[in-house]
């Protein structure tokens, strides 16, 4: 984009090591390499993630490597993989709580919005999840107010529902970032 400093951010995606989503982490990183960010790829290891219709990703980072104070944002994508293998991960929920403390663009769609509201990110918040009950009640239980939306996006905190909204969001993070 012409006259905007998107190429000199830095964004840190996270996927599960098994079972993300292919639309929800490729979609978004295209919209990204499009503006000119750099992208740094974190997982639970560095060995090579599996998406649920059978694309792969080699993770650069592991989450418990990664310093958050070298990104602009994190982005968090989903799939089933998110529920077993981000819901619980203390190392990410750390990560999330200190990127919105120094005020960087949160991120996550699909199941993923539960990381944030377990990262207590979302309290007071409208966001948007995965419909189906388990993530939704993790959503309140954080204290984040559930909207049934594509896209919500709440200062620089950016949720999308699922794998038709995943362009949608990547734009919507790219906005959040063009504010920071």
């Amino acid at each position: 984009m012409p006259g905007s400093d998107l190429d000199s951010k830095k964004v840190l995606m996270v996927v599960a090591q098994e079972g993300f989503r292919d639309e929800e982490f490729f979609e978004p990183r295209e919209v990204f390499e499009d503006a000119g960010i750099t992208i740094t790829i974190a997982s639970k290891t560095t060995n090579e993630a599996s998406g649920v219709l059978g694309r792969s990703v080699k993770p650069d980072v592991a989450i418990d490597k990664v310093n958050i104070a070298e990104f602009d944002a994190i982005v968090i994508s989903g799939g089933p993989g998110s529920r077993k293998y981000l819901w619980s991960d203390k190392d990410l929920r750390e990560l999330v709580a200190d990127a919105f403390e120094q005020e960087k663009v949160v991120a996550a769609i699909c199941v993923s919005p539960v990381v944030l509201a377990r990262a207590g990110v979302l309290e007071s918040k409208k966001a948007t999840v995965f419909k189906d009950p388990e993530s939704i009640k993790e959503l309140e239980k954080g204290g984040a107010i559930y909207e049934d939306e594509s896209v919500i996006v709440v200062d620089n905190v950016v949720t999308g529902r699922d794998p038709a909204s995943a362009e949608e969001f990547g734009e919507a993070v790219l906005e959040a970032l063009e504010n920071l």
